[in-house]
Parts: C-alpha cells; sequence; structure tokens
C-alpha cells in the first residue's frame, strides 16, 4: 500500500488466470458489477466517454464518468475520471482529472492486479484531502470487490 499527496497504488493477488481478471476489468457490464455501477450496454474503448450511475447506496445520485485512455489486451486498462466527484453543487468539469491505471501481471497462484490512481497534485486545494482519503479506501474496498467478483464462481 502507497500514498502520498498525488497518488494512490494498491496491489492485490487473485486466484484467477490473467483473462479472467481481465474481463471482470474491461467488460463494461462485468466492471459496473463489481464496481457498483450501471453500465448495461455499454463498452470501454480508448478514447470515448462511458457514463452510468453509481449503484451504491448513498451514492445513486452520482454519475460515474470516465474517459477510457488505454486498453492494452491483458497487461493494461486505464481511464480519466473527476475523483469523489460526488457534490451535485460543483462543477467538477473546471477540474483537472485524475489517471487510473490498472495493470496485470502472471504471478503464482493467479494474476497480481495493481491499480495507480495519480494526478491529485492538480485537484483544487479545497478538495484534495478529501478525494484522496475517500478514493483511498475506495481503492481498498474496490480491490476486494473485484477479488470476490472473479474468484466467486
Amino acid at each position: 500500500m502507497t500514498s502520498s499527496t498525488d497518488r494512490i497504488e494498491r496491489k492485490v493477488l487473485i486466484n484467477a488466470p490473467v483473462p479472467r481478471v481481465w474481463r471482470a476489468l474491461t467488460d463494461a457490464e462485468a466492471f459496473g458489477g463489481w464496481f457498483g455501477v450501471a453500465l448495461k450496454g455499454k463498452r470501454f474503448v480508448a478514447g470515448q466517454q462511458v457514463q452510468g450511475h453509481i449503484t451504491i447506496p448513498g451514492f445513486e445520485h452520482v454519475v460515474f464518468d470516465v474517459l477510457i485512455d488505454r486498453v492494452e489486451p491483458e497487461t493494461l486498462f486505464s481511464y480519466r475520471w473527476h475523483p469523489y466527484a460526488v457534490d451535485p453543487a460543483i462543477d467538477y468539469a473546471k477540474e483537472s482529472t485524475t489517471l487510473v491505471v490498472f495493470t496485470l501481471k502472471e504471478a503464482e497462484g493467479g494474476t497480481l492486479l495493481s491499480v495507480v490512481e495519480s494526478g491529485f497534485d492538480n485537484i483544487p486545494l479545497a478538495r484534495r484531502a478529501e478525494a484522496v482519503r475517500m478514493n483511498s479506501g475506495g481503492w481498498e474496498e474496490q480491490m476486494r470487490n473485484i477479488q470476490t467478483y472473479v474468484t466467486t464462481p
């Protein structure tokens, strides 16, 4: 576990082959299933924006809004978004985005999945610390979620 003012890093070893973890990450509907966002009928394509409502209780008013950055089969998936963009009174479009990068590596026992979210130093100071704190805890939970999603029959 690594955090700084600009980035959050998390890793998890998932007892599943790389192709299964890759599908959970890059099939938009599967991603929505473990991440907690309604993405039925959506696709992740580099250069395209994807939106869907968060399905996590208490956050249903939040729209998951990402710009898919890179999709490198079975190795790297990345997107840009506005971190912890949950207040409907704030126009986050005026802010910089952070970059979320997932990397997959074959490892003994399955797949080593890493996520790095970087760019927090460009978020307005008034909400930077809260965005880092909330997303830090969020990535802890999401790494557990994908592990459970991929390994549950």
